[in-house]
């Protein structure tokens, strides 16, 4: 598979941290154009001023939720200069339990996770259509594969993101459109920090992140990393579910 070319203007959603933050470094390293996009304006000023080449980088300052901001977010890059690239990176977690279970937490996790990528689809594709090229990337999970224990409405909303990827490709590819779906397993981030419980196989963003722009540049479609963790959660999701209810039994806390 022949490597594309490195896209000249990227847009991050969540780049004020994390991953996001890291996505934005590497990108600006190898000579990207970088569009940050979270809530907070004095966070992405701190991470376009930390870039390798620190004019490359603009701040938008949106709340991915409300789609009136995400509209003149996305407005105000596409009158700068064309989105090439957009990762749709901002997302959150929210341990969901018998104790705390509720629909109004569960949709607001999903407005985060789900529905904000959702809206940035809408509004990027007149720009993109128009053009008849552009690369959509969403940042999903392996949690996607199957339900675990306490993390009922974030593994759903990870493997909704996969299967509206799955849908879309066959459309979006006929009129020049990339799509892909990136399914890391955990990587060492403020998010993941909150976590009470081992995390195997964690990775740094600074590396998942540069995993996400070579397989990017490749075209693949499903990215997955890394790869003992990818295959212990692919195992997982083909198990018998009796024995898939074994092994999750035993991640109950006591």
């Amino acid at each position: 598979m022949s490597l594309s070319p490195i896209p000249t203007h990227v847009w991050i959603t969540g780049a004020s941290s994390g991953l996001g933050a890291a996505l934005a470094h590497t990108y600006s390293a190898v000579g990207a154009q970088v569009a940050l996009t979270a809530r907070s304006r004095d966070r992405l000023e701190a991470c376009a001023a930390a870039l390798p080449l620190p004019g490359d980088g603009s701040v938008y300052p949106a709340d991915v939720t409300k789609r009136d901001e995400l509209f003149d977010a996305i407005s105000a890059i596409e009158k700068s200069a064309p989105i090439d690239l957009a990762i749709l990176n901002a997302g959150t977690y929210i341990p969901t339990n018998l104790d705390d279970w509720n629909t109004k937490t569960i949709r607001a996790l999903f407005d985060t996770n789900f529905f904000s990528v959702t809206t940035c689809i809408e509004l990027l594709l007149p720009y993109m259509r128009a053009r008849g090229r552009g690369h959509i990337a969403v940042v999903a999970s392996v949690a996607g594969d199957i339900g675990l224990p306490y993390a009922a409405s974030y593994s759903a909303s990870k493997a909704a993101l996969n299967r509206i990827c799955q849908s879309l490709r066959p459309e979006l590819e006929r009129e020049g459109i990339r799509i892909s779906v990136i399914n890391p397993g955990f990587v060492r981030t403020p998010l993941t920090s909150r976590n009470a419980f081992p995390m195997p196989f964690l990775i740094d963003a600074d590396r998942a992140a540069d995993i996400i722009r070579r397989k990017l540049a490749r075209g693949c479609f499903n990215i997955r990393f890394p790869w003992r963790m990818s295959v212990a959660m692919r195992l997982l999701a083909v198990l018998p579910p009796s024995l898939t209810l074994l092994l999750t039994r035993r991640m109950l806390r006591r």
